[in-house]
C-alpha cells in the first residue's frame, strides 16, 4: 500500500471511530427510564440501587414499562426515593460539605458539628437559612457514644465511626446550641457558631476569615469577587496600612476594596475567640459579650488612625454599589431593636444578613447541582435550570432536599 493510501486508511479508521464515539456518546442524551433511575439513584446517593429499589422508581416514572418517561415531575418524586438511603446523608452530604468547615477546603476530614447540622437541617427539610443563624445544633442521640464536649470532636469522630444512619432522628437528634454549648441563645449563629467552624476560622488571626469563608461557602464568592474600591473606608481597621510598601495607592486601588465591604460587617464577631493555639486541635470557643477581643485592636501602629472596634454591631457597606446585585432583603426582621436594614449587632444578625440575600439561595442551587450532575451549570439550558431551582427553593421554604431530586431529575439523561 502507497504512502498516500495508508494515510487515506488511516484517516477513514480515525473518522469512523470518532462516529462511534460519538454515537456512544448520544446514547445517554436517551437513556430509557431504567438507566436514568439508576443514574439519579447513584447520583445522590452515591451507590447503585438495588433491584427492588430500582423497581420502585419504576413504578413510579414507568409505570407501562416502555422505557419512557418524558414527566419532569414523576422523576422529581422518583428520585426521591433515593433519600431513603443512608449513603445520601452519611456520604454525598458529608463530602459535600466537610470542605466548608476548613481552611483547606478538603473533604478528608472527620465528621463534626459543623457537618452534621447542615446534615440534619437537610433531613429535616426546613428553612436552610437557619444553617447560619438558628440556635440549633445536630448531635448523637446514642448514649454510649463520648458525650457532646466544646473542647473536642470525639463525640463526632465515634458517631461516624459507629457507621450509623445519619438520615434517622432516632442517630441524629435536633438540639439548641445553646442547651447544648452553654452559648448564649443570643450569640448564637448556626454553624457559625458551631465548635468546628470556630477552630477553623476564629482561631488567632483577626476573625476576617470567618467572614471570608462564610461568604465562599454560603455565597459562593470569594473577596476578589466582591472587591469594591468606591466604598467608604471609614470602618477600616488600625492593622491595615494605608501606605503598603510606602505606596498609598495600593491600598486606594487594591486593600480598600476588600477592607471597606469586609471589616464594617466581621466586626459582628468582635466578642469570639479561640482558645486554643492555631494548629492544635485543643481549645474551645469563647464569647465576651460587652468585650471587644483583643485581636481587633492588634498592629495598631499600621495606621493608628484607623478604625477602633467598639462593640459588635455590623453595617453592610456592599447594599450600595457593585454588590446590590447579591440582592439583599430589604424587608428582613433581624428580631432586635434598634436595627435597620443592613445595620445591626452580633452574629446571628449577620448571619440572617447574608442567608436572606439571593446570593445564598443561588449559591446552594449551585452546590447542589454540581455535586449531582457532576459539572457547574455550562450551557444556557443550564443556566435556566438553575435559575427556576432558585425560585422553587425560595418558594418551598428553602428546603434545600429538594434541590437534590430536582438536580437528578434534570441530568437523569446525561
Amino acid at each position: 500500500m502507497g504512502k498516500h493510501n495508508s494515510v487515506s486508511f488511516v484517516l477513514k479508521v480515525g473518522l469512523v471511530m470518532l462516529g462511534v464515539t460519538s454515537l456512544l456518546a448520544g446514547t445517554s442524551v436517551h437513556a430509557g427510564a431504567r438507566d436514568q433511575a439508576k443514574r439519579m439513584y447513584d447520583r445522590i446517593a452515591g451507590v447503585p440501587p438495588t433491584a427492588i429499589q430500582l423497581e420502585a422508581m419504576l413504578d413510579i416514572m414507568d409505570v407501562n414499562r416502555d422505557n419512557v418517561t418524558d414527566s419532569e415531575a414523576l422523576a422529581i418524586q422518583a428520585a426521591e426515593l433515593a433519600f431513603d438511603s443512608p449513603s445520601f446523608y452519611n456520604v454525598t452530604l458529608k463530602n459535600m460539605v466537610t470542605p466548608w468547615t476548613n481552611e483547606e477546603q478538603t473533604q478528608f476530614a472527620d465528621l463534626n458539628d459543623f457537618t452534621a447540622t447542615v446534615i440534619g437541617l437537610v433531613r429535616d427539610g426546613g428553612d436552610f437559612r437557619e444553617v447560619l443563624y438558628g440556635d440549633v445544633i445536630y448531635v448523637g442521640a446514642d448514649s454510649t457514644l463520648t458525650p457532646y464536649s466544646v473542647a473536642g470532636n470525639q463525640h463526632y469522630i465515634d458517631l461516624e465511626a459507629s457507621g450509623a444512619d445519619l438520615g434517622d432522628s432516632a442517630v441524629l437528634r435536633r438540639e439548641a446550641q445553646s442547651s447544648v454549648t452553654g452559648l448564649p441563645a443570643a450569640a448564637t449563629a448556626g454553624v457559625m457558631t458551631t465548635r468546628a467552624a470556630a477552630h477553623a476560622f476564629f482561631v488567632a488571626g483577626t476573625n476576617r476569615a470567618m467572614f471570608r469563608f462564610t461568604l465562599m461557602n454560603f455565597m459562593c464568592n470569594d473577596l476578589e469577587q466582591v472587591k469594591d474600591i468606591s466604598r467608604s473606608p471609614d470602618r477600616v481597621r488600625q492593622d491595615v496600612s494605608r501606605s503598603p510598601g510606602g505606596d498609598s495607592r495600593i491600598f486606594m486601588n487594591s486593600c480598600v476594596g476588600c477592607h471597606a465591604g469586609m471589616d464594617p460587617m466581621a466586626q459582628a464577631f468582635a466578642y469570639y475567640e479561640w482558645s486554643g493555639e492555631e494548629g492544635s486541635a485543643e481549645g474551645q470557643l469563647q464569647y465576651t459579650p460587652g468585650q471587644v477581643q483583643g485581636k481587633y485592636r492588634i498592629n495598631a501602629d499600621n495606621f493608628r488612625y484607623g478604625y477602633v472596634t467598639p462593640d459588635d454591631r455590623w453595617d453592610n457597606y456592599w447594599r450600595e454599589g457593585q454588590n446590590a446585585v447579591l440582592g439583599w432583603d430589604n424587608a428582613i426582621n433581624y428580631g432586635v431593636s434598634g436595627c435597620s436594614s443592613g445595620s445591626c449587632r452580633g452574629a446571628k444578625t449577620l448571619g440572617m444578613e447574608l442567608a436572606h440575600s439571593d446570593a445564598f439561595a443561588e449559591c446552594k442551587v449551585k452546590q447542589v447541582f454540581e455535586t449531582v450532575c457532576l459539572h457547574e451549570p455550562a450551557t444556557s439550558h443550564d443556566h435556566s435550570q438553575v435559575s427556576s431551582m432558585v425560585s422553587a427553593f425560595q418558594g418551598n421554604n428553602y428546603n434545600l432536599k429538594g434541590v437534590f431530586s430536582e438536580s437528578a431529575a434534570y441530568c437523569r439523561g446525561d
